[in-house]
């Protein structure tokens, strides 16, 4: 199996770094902090990162995407918010009702640019988080009851498979994917994690699954039968989000919560693919 080491890339100043994306035609990364409200814009260069924009929000902010026009779809505590270019702010789809005792978590756009987003509870209850996506007739459409904390979302390459984390039950799981009209097959376990927590994800373009594992400082690169291949050991014990980006793709950024988390980079030796546009539809 191999190792790999990665390097602080941002540190400090933030309260939870989540959610990283690499817009390649923007050559920009987006990621979120959650707690502090805020998506950020920054540049990466020689595996470090700069910021060059944030945009705050008046509560915690879980996933950003991003569309071809520049627009950017944010998921706020209960609903979703696009943010245009010049700064305005159009309201989205409510997704979760007014006062739940959650918020929403993490996000990703399918292979044909739908956005889908996941909740997570903030009062303790279990097994009631949910993960939809948005339909385009105004109603997100609801994949998922029975989680607890959704959080990373992944495609195999050929946009065939749909991996979805549960945090709370250590579960990476799989199903088949219709990117045409969005069907999904049976959902079935892919690999499950005991030492530690699975949080977010991305795929490499030969189909293997980056998982990071909250508390355990480590992020796992795993076959798609679910064969562990390699390891990148973190410097912080939470690391929480992962894209592979830069221009070559080849750059895994890994954002991380806690007093010392912040954004972190290594170079493992794989690539990603081009990361679908957000489609626009934002109800």
């Amino acid at each position: 199996m191999l190792t790999y080491d990665a390097r602080p890339a941002l540190t400090g100043g933030f309260r939870l770094a989540e959610g990283p994306v690499w817009d390649a035609p923007g050559e920009r990364l987006l990621w979120v902090d959650i707690e502090a409200g805020l998506v950020l814009e920054g540049r990466l260069r020689l595996g470090r990162v700069e910021v060059v924009r944030r945009h705050r929000f008046p509560g915690p902010v879980g996933a950003v995407a991003r569309a071809t026009d520049g627009r950017l779809l944010v998921a706020g505590r209960y609903g979703l918010t696009v943010l245009l270019p010049n700064g305005a702010r159009r309201a989205g789809a409510r997704v979760l009702p007014y006062g739940t005792p959650g918020r929403l978590n993490d996000g990703g756009c399918d292979p044909a640019g739908r956005f889908l987003v996941g909740s997570t509870a903030l009062d303790g209850r279990r097994g009631e988080d949910v993960l939809v996506r948005l339909s385009g007739d105004g109603r997100p459409a609801v994949l998922d009851t029975d989680l607890t904390c959704s959080n990373g979302l992944a495609w195999s390459p050929d946009g065939l498979l749909m991996y979805s984390v549960d945090t709370g039950a250590g579960l990476v799981r799989v199903r088949g994917y219709d990117a045409a009209d969005g069907r999904t097959g049976e959902r079935r376990d892919f690999l499950a994690v005991h030492d530690g927590l699975p949080d977010g994800l991305c795929v490499d373009r030969d189909g293997n699954l980056w998982l990071a594992v909250w508390g355990a400082g480590e992020v796992r690169c795993y076959s798609p039968s679910a064969r562990h291949l390699a390891t990148v050991r973190v410097p912080v014990r939470h690391p929480a989000g992962l894209a592979l980006a830069g221009p070559d793709l080849a750059t895994l950024v890994i954002t991380a919560g806690g007093p010392d988390g912040g954004l972190f980079t290594a170079r493992p030796g794989t690539r990603g693919t081009a990361l679908p546009a957000w489609n626009g539809v934002s109800r």
